[in-house]
């Protein structure tokens, strides 16, 4: 059987590519990696380098034109400044709606895209990157579990019982996702999960914040970081 992971090259979705790898062989998976409009390229470009390194398929999208007029800070043409705080903080703030970062349904949309790209290619399961704290407080609202058997249910249906959709992290803490990939030898070091596009990571961007805190919660250090 073959796999569809949807890949980012972040921290995360790298660790479902080291989990899809490890159950079906690189050879059965294929890494879809999407352009949506982002301010830089630096998680497109760490992409293309880890599906190198794991020997699997690696195809990119376009979907930017669907995020046009979005006031998301993340994208190319939005002036608004990405926050240097925590999500609480932020969260604070914004009466029960998402963080200024939360790209408009993006994983309904890219989901969706993926379920299409999984049936042509003969890909029977589509794994993501979901996990617990990205939901908590509504930040990312299609991080959610309910977001995600609702999905997940659609695409099974839409695709004629023919895709399933995995998210091995929905329950799960930023910190038990790097227990996972550092289980599974995941190589950190060529992963990029700033909202920034420097040289390094810019270490208090709210995704950058999370990350710093989810290996120190596993006694590591960031790679990034060093």
């Amino acid at each position: 059987m073959k796999a569809l992971v949807l890949f980012s090259g972040g921290l995360d979705s790298s660790t479902c590519l080291a989990m899809a790898v490890k159950k079906y062989g690189p050879e059965n998976v294929l890494a879809l990696s999407v352009f949506y409009g982002q301010k830089h390229d630096k998680e497109l470009k760490a992409a293309k380098e880890l599906s190198e390194y794991y020997g699997v398929q690696w195809r990119t999208l376009d979907l930017a034109p669907a995020f046009a007029g979005s006031s998301c800070t993340l994208l190319a043409g939005n002036q608004g400044e990405i926050p240097k705080e925590s999500y609480a903080s932020q969260l604070a703030e914004l009466d029960g709606k998402p963080v200024s970062t939360y790209v408009p349904f993006r994983n309904g949309l890219f989901l969706s895209a993926a379920a299409s790209v999984a049936i042509s290619n003969d890909c029977r399961v589509i794994y993501y990157g979901a996990h617990r704290d990205d939901a908590a407080g509504n930040a990312y609202p299609d991080c959610s579990e309910s977001f995600n058997k609702a999905i997940s249910d659609a695409i099974f249906i839409g695709s004629g019982e023919q895709v399933r959709v995995e998210a091995p992290f929905v329950g799960l803490t930023k910190a038990d996702v790097v227990r996972i990939g550092t289980e599974l030898k995941v190589p950190y070091e060529k992963t990029w999960s700033c909202y920034e596009g420097g040289d390094k990571p810019c270490g208090v961007c709210g995704t950058c914040r999370d990350r710093i805190a989810a290996f120190e919660a596993c006694g590591l250090t960031d790679p990034l970081m060093l």
